[in-house]
């Protein structure tokens, strides 16, 4: 049987599942089977009740996970500013690292601001483009509930999320500024990122960082997952759920 790291820890739009949709019933199966045999986090920009919504219910309806394999199941929203695990039957916070008043307003000003300047506010979104999440703000270019094909569309080389994480990140040089998912710029306190995220990691499980695996779609210089990168954590990077649950089904074949 294949010696598994003690820790693999996972983006989730594009990476466990198709953006902001619940994970596959192939991917939930090899996930499943993951959390038999592992410790297992997921660190995205994404707020709980997405959490809860794509992963969360999903697991609790599927057959063979047990309240066991959930207590080896780490929960990272809004890369990592916010921490549950799994005791007595439910969810508990570990910590919650909100934005201020003031951070937020700003962050929030800029944004839309800037996607104003380069003209890339779109004027008919679905849903809201501009989000607090608490511990993050997100822009979302076509709003929270933007079909993923349209997603995918709009910024297929990225070059418009870019511009805009440039000119917001030079507006808010106290704030965390990076590319999230396909159509997202998330903005987290300075130094609070996915990196953070995975030293918390560490620091509650007791698992060393170089024991640790991450598997993400965005490990580029402008991703969110590529503070991972930098801080020397092994990293597999994949292009889409369908890549990730390959390589998880050769991981766990005996």
């Amino acid at each position: 049987m294949t010696e598994l790291p003690r820790l693999i820890a996972f983006d989730l739009d594009d990476t466990l599942a198709p953006s902001k949709s619940p994970l596959d019933p192939r991917m939930l199966a090899v996930f499943a089977r993951l959390l038999e045999r592992t410790t297992v986090a997921v660190i995205s920009g994404g707020n709980f009740e997405q959490f809860e919504t794509q992963l969360v219910s999903r697991l609790d309806s599927f057959d063979g996970v047990t309240e066991a394999s959930l207590e080896r199941l780490h929960l990272l929203p809004t890369c990592g500013t916010r921490y549950e695990r799994r005791e007595g039957g439910q969810w508990v916070t570990v910590y919650r690292e909100h934005l201020t008043e003031t951070e937020r307003d700003s962050a929030m000003t800029a944004l839309r601001e800037e996607a104003e300047r380069l003209g890339i506010w779109e004027a008919d979104a679905w849903g809201e483009i501009l989000e607090d999440r608490g511990s993050q703000i997100t822009f979302s270019a076509l709003g929270q509930r933007a079909p993923v094909a349209e997603k995918h569309a709009w910024d297929p080389d990225g070059a418009k999320k870019s511009a805009l994480r440039a000119a917001v990140a030079t507006r808010l040089p106290a704030l965390e500024v990076r590319s999230g998912g396909s159509t997202s710029v998330d903005i987290t306190r300075r130094g609070i990122d996915k990196a953070h995220g995975m030293r918390k990691l560490a620091e509650h499980t007791g698992i060393p960082l170089d024991d640790m695996l991450f598997v993400g779609d965005r490990l580029d210089p402008d991703g969110n997952d590529y503070p991972v990168l930098a801080l020397g954590v092994t990293c597999h990077a994949v292009t889409s759920w369908q890549d990730t649950a390959e390589y998880l089904e050769v991981l766990l074949a005996d």
